[in-house]
């Protein structure tokens, strides 16, 4: 490496785009499964979203357009993460809450992208679900924006 490569690689490193095992991965939680196991239960974008910390393309989830009383749930283990009162149309083209249900989601940063962000995971097997942003209706100010193939609904 020299000075250059190195100078233009200290430089990036800050803004570098992990690609190694999310976070979530090293930490344990209720729900534990094998890779193996998760790439069985899960569809090909199912794991890449949930496992990997990817992200649907927007528009694609048909849970966008769900309207019927209901909760949804992680579709990794069931935990009921959110009440369909708290879903509204944000725009975006994924499933949006205002609140999640209490001790379903946790959170951690995430800068990836090249910004801070808020990323949230179910709590109980740390499938990652989507990010939080600070431009949602009141009573909380809050957005959900969750990938849809992370969840799965249960009509009430």
């Amino acid at each position: 490496m020299n000075r250059r490569t190195f100078s233009a690689a200290a430089l990036l490193a800050p803004f570098a785009i992990s690609r190694g095992a999310p976070a979530a991965a090293a930490r344990s939680f209720e729900v534990q499964r094998t890779e193996a196991e998760w790439r069985a239960m899960l569809s090909p974008l199912e794991y890449r979203v949930m496992r990997q910390e990817g992200t649907e393309r927007a528009g694609t989830s048909p849970l966008t357009d769900e309207k019927r009383a209901g909760t949804y749930l992680c579709r990794g283990c069931d935990l009921p993460l959110y009440p369909s009162d708290t879903k509204y149309d944000s725009g975006t083209g994924w499933p949006s809450f205002w609140k999640a249900l209490p001790e379903a989601i946790e959170t951690k940063q995430d800068r990836k992208l090249f910004m801070l962000r808020t990323e949230c995971h179910c709590r109980r097997c740390g499938s990652h679900l989507g990010h939080i942003f600070d431009d949602g209706p009141q009573p909380t100010g809050k957005r959900h924006c969750i990938n849809g193939v992370s969840l799965k609904f249960v009509p009430a």
